[in-house]
Parts: C-alpha cells; structure tokens; sequence
C-alpha cells in the first residue's frame, strides 16, 4: 500500500490502529478509506489507460507466426489481468457507496465491524474474518 501521496490531514496507519474501538468508522477513518479507496481506483484507470494504449501499439501485422503468437499471448493475458481489474473497480465502487450509506466497516453477514487491520488490507472486505472463513468452509463442501 502506497501512502507517499496521501493528503496531511489523514490520518496515519499508526494513527488509525491507535483510535479506541469506541471510535471504529468515525469521520477521519472514513474520510482516510474513501482517499484509499479513490487511489486504488485512479490507478487502475491509468493502468486500463495503458493497457488501451499498449494494445493499440502492438496491433501491427507481424509475419513471423512465433512472433504473433507471443504478442497474442502477452496480450491474452493482459486483457484477463484488466478484467480482474474491472471487477475490483466493481467492489471500489461498492465500497465508496457503502461508505456513503454508512455501512462500511461492517460484516454484511453478521453486522459486527469488519476490522481496521483487515480493511487496510482489503479496503473492499464485506466481510469479517470469521464470515469469510465460513464462506469458504461452505464453498469447500459445496466443491467437494
């Protein structure tokens, strides 16, 4: 996680871990997911920008077959990268809403808060990590 740019009057990681639980998704921690949250989302645009670019570029008859093959290959795999992407982009704006609404931070499941610690790992997490574990365990038994 790149914090280098983030604005002075956010709150540190430091900061963020160190507020009481009484204050879990108050206004500066809210304030400080939505700045990371809209990050996440204006480097993905730059990286779907390059990636229109770069395909556009490659996009000349090349006569030798291996060579092509590469290129379809290397493109094959860049496109499935940016649609991973997209559906991140997806769940950014899921959580910017959620934020909005007043339900970031919470387990959609249960309604108990997500977690700081998990959140900055995953700002999109709906869940917290005892759902996700049951989900999973469900999704194990279902699969096998």
């Amino acid at each position: 996680m790149d914090l280098s740019n983030k604005p002075a009057d956010l709150p540190t990681v430091e900061e963020l871990l160190a507020m009481p639980e009484e204050e879990y998704m108050n206004e500066r921690q809210l304030a400080f997911f939505r700045w990371l949250l809209l990050e996440e989302k204006r480097k993905l645009m730059e990286n779907a920008q390059q990636t229109t670019q770069h395909l556009a570029e490659e996009n000349v008859a090349t006569p030798d077959w291996t060579d092509r093959a590469t290129i379809e290959e290397e493109q094959a795999l860049e496109l499935r990268v940016r649609d991973r992407e997209r559906k991140l982009m997806k769940k950014i704006d899921e959580a910017l809403k959620r934020i909005d609404e007043g339900t970031y931070g919470y387990c959609e499941e249960t309604g108990e808060p997500i977690g700081l610690r998990r959140l900055l790992a995953r700002p999109t997490a709906t869940l917290s990590i005892e759902a996700q574990e049951r989900h999973e365990r469900m999704e194990k038994l279902r699969a096998g």
